[in-house]
């Protein structure tokens, strides 16, 4: 019980240091939830995260389940969690690509008020984000190459649309985690939706023609996960598999979104592997 209280009151503190947010685009309100570190110094340029939740969640509810704040006061960083119209994203799929909502210039409008509020490092500007909100991050790979270092996607490969638009993308160092299981989002990809997500990593690796590294993670035997990671010589571009996993994101707690979301992998602590992804590489 005093356990949970103390959770509970670290919780508290972690979402209170949050604050909601509104910015005009385009004629219409956009909300954002922007989460900066306890200590934040003015004086010092600090790295973005922007955190896009999937398809039906909000915002607070991306933040509460993919527990970012914490690698946040731990590292020093602020994270965006925006938040998208009918809590979807224009994808590429779903709804038009071209005349859909326009996601992207309320992104990149979004990264300019945020460089207007505080003092942020322009070299190391993220995104991450879960299905939906994974798909999205290539979508801004692809587009704002120019605003953004990396990314790194959780059940999400390439969408159709974003090869056929941007068939020769400026590189961007990408990091994908998918389930093989994932019953949301096939890992062999969807005819007219989304690549595999082999042949999303073989999209972003590009003309990178070296050998490949395969590493393997099985360290919990009562874990009934495993992990694949393939990584291009480069280091720009990796594929971390989810032997077994599902539409989920590793580490995290349980959270019913109302999916078939299958196995949560504890391998590995993937917020904390995906900031050294995006770090390592600067």
């Amino acid at each position: 019980m005093k356990n949970l209280l103390i959770i509970s009151l670290l919780l508290f503190q972690l979402i209170a240091l949050a604050q909601t947010k509104t910015l005009l685009h385009k004629e219409v309100k956009r909300k954002y939830i922007i989460y900066t570190p306890k200590e934040l110094d003015p004086g010092k340029s600090y790295p973005v995260v922007f955190n896009f939740h999937g398809g039906g969640m909000t915002p607070a509810e991306q933040m509460l389940y993919t527990g970012f704040n914490r690698i946040a006061d731990k590292y020093g960083f602020i994270v965006v969690y925006p938040r998208g119209i009918k809590e979807d994203w224009n994808v590429g799929f779903g709804m038009s690509y071209k005349e859909g909502t326009d996601d992207i210039g309320f992104t990149e409008s979004l990264l300019n008020q945020i460089q207007k509020d505080y003092k942020i490092n322009p070299k190391k500007v993220y995104a991450t984000g879960l299905s939906r909100g994974g798909f999205f991050c290539h979508r801004i790979a692809a587009e704002l190459p120019h605003r953004l270092s990396a990314i790194a996607t959780v059940g999400a490969s390439v969408p159709d649309s974003v090869a056929i638009y941007k068939k020769n993308p400026m590189p961007v160092k990408v990091l994908m985690i998918h389930g093989t299981e994932d019953k949301v989002v096939d890992y062999a990809g969807k005819h007219g939706g989304y690549f595999s997500a082999m042949n999303s990593y073989k999209f972003w690796k590009n003309n990178d023609a070296l050998e490949d590294t395969i590493t393997t993670i099985d360290r919990d035997k009562k874990d009934q996960t495993s992990l694949n990671i393939l990584t291009s010589a480069s280091g720009n571009t990796s594929l971390l598999t989810v032997v077994n996993g599902g539409h989920t994101w590793p580490g995290a707690d349980d959270f019913n979104i109302g999916l078939p979301i299958g196995l949560t992998s504890k391998e590995i602590n993937i917020n904390e592997y995906i900031w050294n992804f995006f770090e390592r590489l600067e």
